[in-house]
C-alpha cells in the first residue's frame, strides 16, 4: 500500500498543526469512501502511532457492513486501531437523527479510547456544494454558514477538527486510487433525484467556478453566524425577563438577531425549535402590533414590550 508521498503529507501536517497543537492522540471518522480513507492515510503518514480510526454504521444501507469490514481491513494492514460502532437510528429526519446517533457513538468511543481530538474528512468541494444548495433554498446566515475547521464534539468538550476544508475532492481520490485501495462508493451520490448530486454536476461542467473561493466564502458565512450568535445571546440577557406567566421581550436589535432571541425563546417556552419561516411571521406580526400564535405559546405586543405566555388548553 503506497503512503502519500512527502509533498501531500508535509501539506497535511500543516493543515492540521494549524488546528491541534494537541501530544495526544487523533481520532479519525472514517466511513470508507474515498475522502475518509484519504484522512486515513495523510494522518497515517504524519501521526504514525498517534491515530485510531472508528467506522459508524447506521444500518441504513445493506452494503454498510461489508465497508466497515473493508476500512477494518485497511487499518489492520496500516496497524492503525479500528472499532465499528453499531448505532440504531429513531424514525423520524432520518438525516438529523444518525447525524446524532453518529456523533454520540464516536464521543463514546473517544472517551474508552482516551483520544484527545476527533478529525473528520470535510473538504472544499463538501463547503462549495452546501452553500450552494442552501442559496438555491433561501437560507438565511446560519444556512449558508459552511462547517467550521475547528469545533467541538457533540456531546463532549473535545476538539473536531477538519484539516481537509482546503482540499478538493478529486485530490483526495488520486491519494487513495495510488495507493491501490478500492473506496466505497454510495450509489446515493450518482442519483440525480437528490440536489446536491445535480449541484455536483453542474459544478464538475463550471470550470469558471473557483470551488475554493465558494468554500472561503462559507467560512466567512460562519465566522458571521458565530458574530450574530453572540449579539443574540447579549441580547437575551439584556432584553428578556421571566414573568409569572412567560417571558417578556423589549427587543432592541436589528431584525436578524431579534429572529434569534424569538427562535431560542420559542425553543424554551414550547420545548420544540421553530421553523424559521414561523419566527419571521410572528416577527412581523409583532411588529405590526398583532397578536400572534406559535406552537403552543400566543404572543402579544404590550406597551413594555413582547410578552410569551402558553396558550391555555382547550377543554375536550
Amino acid at each position: 500500500m503506497t503512503a502519500p508521498d512527502l509533498q501531500l503529507t508535509a501539506r497535511f501536517t500543516a493543515d492540521l498543526a494549524a488546528l491541534w497543537s494537541g501530544t495526544g492522540r487523533l481520532g479519525l471518522a472514517v466511513s470508507g469512501g474515498p475522502d475518509s480513507l484519504a484522512l486515513l492515510l495523510l494522518a497515517r503518514a504524519a501521526l504514525p502511532d498517534r491515530i485510531a480510526a472508528a467506522t459508524v454504521d447506521h444500518g441504513l444501507r445493506p452494503k454498510a457492513a461489508q465497508e466497515a469490514d473493508m476500512v477494518a481491513r485497511v487499518c489492520a494492514s496500516l496497524d492503525v486501531p479500528h472499532r465499528t460502532l453499531r448505532v440504531e437510528v429513531p424514525a423520524g429526519n432520518v438525516q438529523s437523527q444518525a447525524r446524532a446517533a453518529r456523533y454520540a457513538a464516536l464521543a463514546e468511543w473517544m472517551e474508552a479510547e482516551g483520544l484527545e481530538a476527533l478529525a473528520t474528512a470535510h473538504h472544499a468541494d463538501d463547503q462549495a456544494e452546501t452553500l450552494l444548495l442552501r442559496l438555491n433554498r433561501g437560507s438565511g446566515a446560519s444556512g449558508l454558514a459552511g462547517v467550521r475547521a475547528r469545533g467541538l464534539v457533540p456531546g463532549m468538550r473535545l476538539p473536531l477538527v477538519r484539516p481537509l476544508l482546503g482540499w478538493r475532492r478529486a485530490e483526495l481520490a488520486g491519494i487513495v486510487s495510488a495507493a491501490g485501495i478500492d473506496a466505497a462508493q454510495d450509489p446515493s451520490n450518482l442519483d440525480d433525484r437528490f440536489d446536491r448530486v445535480r449541484i455536483r454536476k453542474a459544478l464538475a461542467g463550471a470550470e469558471w467556478i473557483d470551488v475554493p473561493a465558494l468554500a472561503q466564502s462559507a467560512a466567512n458565512l460562519a465566522d458571521a453566524d458565530a458574530a450574530l450568535e453572540w449579539a443574540a445571546a447579549r441580547e437575551w440577557s439584556e432584553a428578556v425577563t421571566k414573568g409569572p406567566m412567560g417571558l417578556t421581550y423589549r427587543p432592541a436589535a436589528p431584525r436578524a438577531i431579534a429572529l434569534r432571541v424569538l427562535t431560542r425563546l420559542v425553543s424554551e417556552l414550547d420545548g420544540e425549535a421553530p421553523r424559521g419561516s414561523a419566527v419571521a411571521r410572528l416577527f412581523d406580526s409583532l411588529v405590526a402590533r398583532q397578536p400572534a400564535s406559535i406552537g403552543n405559546l400566543v404572543a402579544r405586543a404590550m406597551p413594555n414590550g413582547w410578552s410569551f405566555t402558553k396558550a391555555p388548553k382547550r377543554r375536550g
